[in-house]
Order: C-alpha cells, then sequence, then structure tokens
C-alpha cells in the first residue's frame, strides 16, 4: 500500500522519510519516551535512520504498520502514531508526543483520524491500544480518544528485558458511528 496524508483541523499526518530522520532522533532522548516505549534505549541516530528509512517505508509497502508523522501546519513534528496489524481485521495502535508539545489533545485528534482511516480503508474491525500499566498520559489519550479500556494483562510485555503488566483498551467501528466489514456478536 502506498502511504497516505490524512489532515485534521490543527494536524498533519503523514510517512516520515529521511528528512524526518533527525527530528524523531533528537525526540527520542526524552527520557519519557524512552520509558514508556520499547524503543530502544540508549536511542541512537542510527536507530531513527533505520526507522525512518526502513521500518516506515517497508511497513506501508507490505501493509504490516501503518506510521504516520503527527506534524502541526507548520510542519514541526509534535508526534508519530502507528498501527499495526497483529490479525485479521485487527490492529494495535501505539503513540508518543514531543516534550514541547504535550497536553494540547495532538495525539488524541491523530489517534481519531488514524483509526477512523483504518476502519474505512484498511478494513480494520478493531484496534486494540496497550500502554504498561503507570502510563497515565497513554491511557489519557486511549480514553479520549473513545477506546473502551478492558482490563489488565499480566506480564505482557518486555520492555528492556523486564516483564510488565499493560493496560489493554479497543476502538471498534461502531464506537465511531461505523459499519464493521464483519458481523459482530458481542457476548451475552
Amino acid at each position: 500500500m502506498d502511504p497516505v496524508t490524512l489532515t485534521t483541523d490543527r494536524l498533519l499526518l503523514r510517512a516520515v522519510g529521511s528528512q524526518e530522520t533527525d527530528a524523531v532522533y533528537d525526540a527520542c532522548q526524552d527520557p519519557d519516551i524512552r520509558r514508556w516505549t520499547t524503543i530502544p534505549s540508549p536511542y541512537l541516530r542510527e536507530h531513527a535512520q533505520s526507522f525512518t528509512e526502513q521500518l516506515v517505508p517497508d511497513g506501508w509497502a507490505d501493509g504490516s504498520m501503518f506510521t504516520f508523522g503527527v506534524f502541526l501546519r507548520s510542519g514541526e513534528l509534535a508526534g508519530m502514531l502507528g498501527i499495526t496489524l497483529r490479525a485479521l481485521g485487527m490492529g494495535e495502535i501505539g503513540f508518543w508526543a514531543t516534550k514541547e508539545h504535550r497536553a494540547n489533545g495532538y495525539v488524541t485528534e491523530a489517534a481519531l483520524a488514524a483509526c477512523r482511516w483504518s476502519f474505512t480503508h484498511a478494513a480494520l474491525d478493531r484496534v486494540e491500544w496497550r500502554a504498561e500499566v503507570g502510563n497515565r498520559a497513554s491511557r489519557a489519550v486511549a480514553e479520549r480518544a473513545g477506546f473502551t479500556i478492558e482490563g489488565t494483562l499480566r506480564s505482557a510485555m518486555n520492555n528492556k528485558g523486564v516483564r510488565r503488566d499493560i493496560w489493554v483498551g479497543s476502538l471498534l467501528p461502531s464506537d465511531m458511528g461505523l459499519a464493521s466489514t464483519a458481523p459482530y456478536l458481542p457476548a451475552r
């Protein structure tokens, strides 16, 4: 699949490339991003280069991961968001915001746009959100975007060699007033 560009009232979401390597590298020096995500730590420039020049374009090309840079209309990088396919019709969302652009609602706005696109153009019927227990900022974004928090999974994440408990939530097309590609039979 070719990368797509999404727009919101305040943002431009598009694939990143080599021109964003330095901005991604700089953002990932933030201890909060390194603490709460599974990016390598220390985060080296070659990690950013591999991400922007290989992982992002390969994910779009084979349809396994849809990664968007979250840009302000000024062109400044405000964050990253990706939806990785985990099973037929199901993707997992992950995101981070640059330190200077947190608490502005940008990631929530981006998550809503990316999820809507994934339901209407990528044939997903469930987007799952996962975050390490304690990552309250990530949980707040998920809740503001309409995700239903489903519970805690014990020892479900390996972050830098340590097994950790995670929160899990989901967003379905019906949560956004959209149709699913397959019928949904909820538990009774």
